[in-house]
């Protein structure tokens, strides 16, 4: 039976468009759409998708008619039913695929108004040869998938059953561009939603040229215990950042990307590459500030530290000449309120121990592989160490050191002091112990020493003055950037014992405010009779002097001395805030002295030098490192072996 328009009314219908004028046909296609939402109803709602594919064909344009092909075809009687093949890999993973391409053509090419398939089909390799062509109605869509494979049977063209499905693909891209507009959603109401094209808000970023290989990228990453040290120094001190040579690397002619610069060294590392070239011409006796690879200039600074800024560790205690060491310096040296050490220690001591030897292997024991001496010095029972991180030993000058006797018998060398100096970079560094008079009284005797140190402390020798139009032959502080006095500098408070035990009493922790208003030194300076263009960072500790041996109480004999801050730590610097004071405190848990240590914590900022100085050439005091490193192992197994026994003779007993 066929219909008013002359098709069967059960006939499987396939359209084909022409070749010729295949760009005004897809007009058309689009003025159909149109013409049929008026025909469906005035409303303009589209027909349903359950009406008959002839129905929709008269809401064609006769223009469009006469270009399109029609072939019916006669269906065979129908078999008995099967069941349904499974879809498989291939057929599925080509879907997926095909549906991808259609909606990324879809939103890369906005004038595009019709269906992509067309392009997709040309462009795409051959689906399966087990796949199905696309039919052309969504109600023929349904009958296809139940249907057998023998519904293929007939093609145009006299090809048989099977026939490739490359041309079944190019009839269904043919038939698709012909109702694009009808087949998107605006000839058939209830079907699937089409969302707009959406394009993107900026064009999309170009694929970058990556040409490190992923060996190379993670060649230098360091231990995962240490991924969280770049997301604190950043927040706290900054002091991770790129190099500044980084951009000598992506030279003109060379081909480069950010990717495989950056592969080129650790995201935590210190080094990176240097050019054949640059090692060449390097030359390390002559150079400016910001000269191309000066050794102390402002590339190798940066690199180190990116925010020009370090931090250094100052120390002074009077051992009382006790030979007997603290047994643990840990508490002294490491602290646990900063999470991270210091990039140099200085450690100042009078009336120290004996062996000198021995307190600096200890030092070394106590810092680890980490530091190394730079140098140490003595002046009778003064000492004074200096550890650096051993990365940074080849940006130092030589060292030099000298001494001052302040007694009146040049022989007793318990009262003086001792001055270690050098470069860093391109700033230069003083560091002073002292041991002035003792006595509550002879406080005009303490700042004669002063005077006598800074005239007669002769330094700086043969490393040239950073800046000698700021520098004074009288006054060996004013010949460095950065000064560090500390030691036992013997001033008292001008209160007797009582009053001072009550407002300890009182203030138990921290406050000690009442007492530094009778404070001898605080007094002076205040005055600028002594330590002239120095600061002392604000105190919170309970006086240092005068202790019980081994306990916590202050002096119990017959002499009743008043407790006092004899041991201090001030500072000063040719340039306005290049020195901060982080802590100031001391350590209340070594008791071998009558004195507590007390120690200072610094960021200090740090500018670039020149190569023309006589460099220290990373020397450094191998034969203690050694031995201290050795003695820091033998401790640590001897822990070990310690807690293991402990656990294997623990036994239950039984009374």
């Amino acid at each position: 039976m066929s219909t008013p328009n002359g098709f069967p009314q059960h006939s499987r219908v396939c359209l084909t468009r022409s070749m010729e004028g295949g760009a005004v046909q897809d007009l058309q296609a689009k003025k159909a759409g149109k013409a049929a939402k008026k025909e469906a109803g005035g409303d303009g709602a589209p027909p349903k998708i359950g009406t008959p594919i002839s129905e929709t064909l008269k809401l064609l344009p006769e223009e469009l008619k006469a270009n399109m092909k029609i072939k019916s075809i006669t269906p065979r009687p129908p078999r008995k039913p099967r069941l349904e093949r499974a879809a498989s890999l291939d057929e599925k993973s080509w879907r997926k695929w095909r549906r991808f391409r259609t909606s990324q053509e879809s939103l890369t090419d906005p004038n595009e108004t019709s269906s992509s398939n067309g392009s997709l089909q040309e462009a795409s390799p051959s689906p399966p040869s087990r796949g199905r062509a696309s039919p052309c109605n969504p109600c023929c869509q349904q009958d296809s998938l139940h249907s057998s494979p023998d519904a293929l049977e007939a093609s145009p063209g006299g090809k048989s059953r099977g026939g490739g499905a490359s041309d079944l693909g190019k009839r269904a891209s043919e038939i698709s561009s012909a109702f694009g507009g009808l087949l998107r959603g605006k000839g058939f109401a209830g079907g699937k939603p089409r969302l707009s094209q959406i394009m993107p808000a900026r064009p999309l970023p170009p694929v970058e040229l990556n040409v490190a290989s992923h060996s190379l990228r993670t060649a230098n990453r360091i231990d995962s215990d240490c991924l969280d040290y770049r997301h604190y120094s950043q927040h706290k001190f900054g002091r991770v950042s790129s190099s500044l040579s980084d951009s000598r690397l992506q030279g003109n002619g060379t081909l480069y990307d950010n990717c495989s610069t950056d592969s080129m060294k650790s995201t935590f590392s210190v080094l990176t590459p240097i050019r054949a070239k640059d090692v060449r011409s390097r030359s390390y006796l002559e150079g400016s500030l910001l000269a191309s690879g000066a050794l102390m200039g402002a590339e190798e600074l940066s690199r180190y530290f990116p925010n020009r800024s370090m931090g250094i560790f100052v120390a002074t205690w009077n051992m009382q000449g006790q030979k007997e060491l603290p047994v643990n310096l840990d508490d002294f040296l490491l602290p646990t309120d900063p999470d991270f050490a210091q990039d140099m220690y200085v450690i100042g001591v009078q009336e120290g121990c004996p062996d000198r030897r021995e307190w600096e292997i200890r030092l070394q024991e106590t810092l680890g592989p980490h530091y190394v001496l730079l140098h140490s010095a003595a002046h009778g029972v003064l000492y004074m160490s200096v550890f650096i991180r051993r990365d940074l030993i080849w940006f130092c000058s030589e060292v030099e050191y000298a001494t001052v006797t302040t007694r009146i018998v040049s022989q007793i060398k318990t009262k003086g002091a001792l001055g270690i100096s050098f470069t860093f970079f391109g700033t230069s560094f003083l560091f002073i112990t002292s041991h002035f008079t003792s006595g509550d009284s002879k406080v005009n005797e303490r700042k004669l020493d002063y005077n006598k140190t800074i005239q007669a402390l002769t330094l700086p020798k043969n490393v040239p003055d950073t800046n000698p139009y700021r520098s004074s032959s009288s006054d060996v502080t004013t010949r460095f950037d950065e000064v560090f006095w500390f030691g036992d500098f013997n001033f008292r408070l001008n209160k007797d014992r009582e009053t001072v035990d009550s407002i300890l009493s009182q203030n138990p922790d921290t406050d000690v405010s009442k007492l530094l208003v009778y404070d001898q030194l605080t007094s002076e300076m205040s005055r600028g009779s002594i330590f002239k263009g120095f600061q002392e960072a604000d105190i919170h500790f309970r006086p240092s002097y005068k202790f019980d041996i081994g306990k916590d109480s202050y002096d119990t004999t017959s002499k009743q001395r008043t407790p006092s801050y004899t041991d201090r730590v001030v500072f000063r610097s040719r340039y306005k805030d290049d020195i901060q004071a982080v802590k100031y405190s001391s350590c209340p848990v070594i008791k071998t002295s009558d004195h507590r240590p007390v120690f200072a914590l610094f960021r200090v900022r740090v500018r670039p030098g020149r190569d023309n100085i006589p460099l220290a050439a990373g020397l450094f005091d191998r034969d203690l490192y050694l031995i201290g490193i050795r003695r820091r192992a033998t401790r640590e197994l001897l822990k070990r072996r310690e807690q293991k026994d402990q656990r294997s003779s623990s036994i239950c007993s039984i009374s």
